[in-house]
């Protein structure tokens, strides 16, 4: 079981420990093929997730064995699952959750982050799960060529109040999501190993989150 490659990883052409290969898990068929545009196909994969995770913290192990999802992303990986986990046959160096950067996209990514907890820990426990800091606004100016992007409320807060303090003019513009984002935008935020923000997912992260989310159980 989880064995099969799922027809709906868009694969790229580099695997293996130490290739530098990247596996993108995205929310959503839009926002999927907009991340598809934008990779590398070199080195950057991208897995599209239909609708919200399974709670695999509390879900019986059978259970998640069948769940279509949790199947495709252990078969896109490569590494087993469970006790049967080997991190020597890893296809990617690095899984990347992308996700908008809303209530939906933070429950999904939490929901992910206790999969990897239970099932895949040494995942985590070697830095090879990151998460992908989508911005929530852009701002530009008829002033300047510059594009900034702020990636909650109050950050977006912050820059308004730093540009109105030196005259700037500038409008900004919420996204509606990863598929409403043009490409350039979406390389240099997420994409690009350059200029992207990545997290790295810690045990501690998935902890925080059960605690939220099955009261610490």
């Amino acid at each position: 079981m989880f064995r099969i490659v799922p027809v709906k990883l868009h694969d790229c052409q580099s695997h293996g420990v130490g290739s530098g290969a990247e596996l993108f898990i995205v929310e959503g068929d839009s926002a999927s093929k907009s991340v598809v545009r934008a990779r590398r196909s070199a080195d950057q994969a991208v897995l599209p997730m239909q609708g919200k995770p399974l709670n695999a913290y509390k879900a019986r192990k059978s259970v998640v064995a069948r769940n279509e999802l949790f199947g495709a992303l252990v078969a896109s990986i490569g590494v087993g699952w469970g006790e049967s986990l080997d991190l020597s046959r890893l296809r990617y160096d690095r899984i990347i959750m992308l996700f908008d950067p809303d209530a939906d996209g933070i429950h999904c990514g939490a929901l992910m982050s206790m999969f990897f907890y239970r099932f895949m820990r040494p995942l985590l426990d070697s830095g090879r799960i990151c998460v992908a800091r989508a911005p929530l606004y852009e701002i530009t100016s008829p002033d300047s060529d510059d594009v900034l992007h702020a990636y909650n409320e109050d950050h977006y807060a912050k820059i308004r109040v730093a540009l109105d303090a030196k005259g700037v003019r500038y409008s900004g513009q919420r996204y509606r999501g990863l598929a409403s984002m043009n490409e350039s935008a979406l390389v240099a935020t997420c994409i690009d190993p350059a200029t992207r923000t990545l997290q790295t997912l810690a045990a501690d992260d998935a902890e925080a989150a059960i605690r939220i989310f099955c009261g610490g159980e």
